[in-house]
């Protein structure tokens, strides 16, 4: 089986306040927190005996992981893994990279995010070169309010060219064209978050070759689908794998949409689509506002509400 998994325990705890996040500064009690590891430190066992599997792993924490000692383990063991294609997180970078010299670089990646407000500019960027010194993937992103454009700017300005830098639009904002167009001169890719897609009955891969596991082990199709599919640990799951169409009616997160069989972004993230590292640089969008395809696949147009 060849199986990618969206792992989310109960940690909810994140160092950051801000404003358009509703788990910002949460506190986990100390009994949460060793809730938390040993669900972790469960799932990495399970996931280390998977070895007639192929599996890939993305780290999707309410709060901020790399700042908890047993994420950072989590990473470094799972990649060194032999059955393990790749193992990627999603975080703020607060907190430091040196341990991911310890990590198989070319298994482990990061998902990063942007704050500004929350942490100094030049310590993210700093934080940034790390990764590119260790040789780490990673891909950085921002929030697309209006706010924070012109450190966007700043930043793409500063990373390496070959750094995607991403940008999601803001929950419940809605974008004129103009200001579409500003964000999209940073994110070729911003058409796809800008817009919710219909997905009501449309093949999607999660469900099938793609789950979503919380820390007790039960297993859904994605994050934003409650029906469940069975539990990991006793393998009820497996069963329930298969083709199906998207029961929502609509999908706005990338970690869902990306996995659309409607749209192209599998061509377009090819080797990268945990981490959401394309298969080539993002440069200048196309004429219509959508990124140049990856492969000889054509783009499908946005399907929005």
């Amino acid at each position: 089986m060849d199986l990618t998994i969206l792992y989310r325990g109960p940690l909810a705890s994140c160092d950051y306040d801000c404003p358009y996040c509703p788990f910002a500064k949460r506190r986990d009690s100390g009994a949460q927190l060793r809730s938390d590891r040993a669900a972790l430190e469960r799932f990495t066992g399970w996931a280390d005996a998977q070895t007639g599997d192929r599996l890939s792993v993305l780290f999707t924490p309410w709060g901020e992981g790399l700042v908890r000692s047993w994420y950072r383990k989590a990473l470094v063991e799972l990649s060194r893994l032999e059955h393990i294609g790749r193992v990627a997180i999603q975080t703020n970078l607060s907190g430091r990279t040196a341990w991911l010299a310890e990590a198989e670089r070319d298994k482990v990646a990061l998902w990063c995010t942007y704050h500004p407000g929350q942490t100094p500019y030049e310590r993210f960027l700093g934080r940034c070169r790390e990764l590119t010194a260790l040789g780490v993937r990673y891909s950085v992103g921002v929030v697309g309010l209006d706010e924070h454009l012109e450190e966007a700017r700043r930043l793409r300005s500063a990373l390496p060219p070959e750094v995607y830098l991403w940008v999601n639009a803001a929950e419940g904002h809605t974008y004129t064209d103009e200001q579409a167009g500003r964000w999209t001169a940073l994110d070729p890719l911003f058409p796809y978050s800008r817009h919710p897609h219909r997905t009501a009955g449309l093949p999607c891969r999660t469900g099938e070759s793609v789950i979503s596991v919380d820390g007790d082990g039960t297993v859904r199709r994605c994050h934003f689908v409650r029906a469940e599919l069975g539990n990991l640990y006793d393998g009820s799951y497996r069963s329930s794998l298969g083709p199906r169409g998207c029961p929502l009616d609509v999908c706005d997160c990338h970690i869902g949409y990306v996995h659309l069989e409607t749209l192209p972004l599998y061509d377009v993230f090819a080797g990268g689509v945990l981490e959401r590292i394309p298969a080539r640089p993002m440069r200048l969008p196309a004429p219509d506002g959508l990124a140049p395809p990856t492969s000889a696949r054509p783009l499908l147009p946005l399907v929005s509400r």
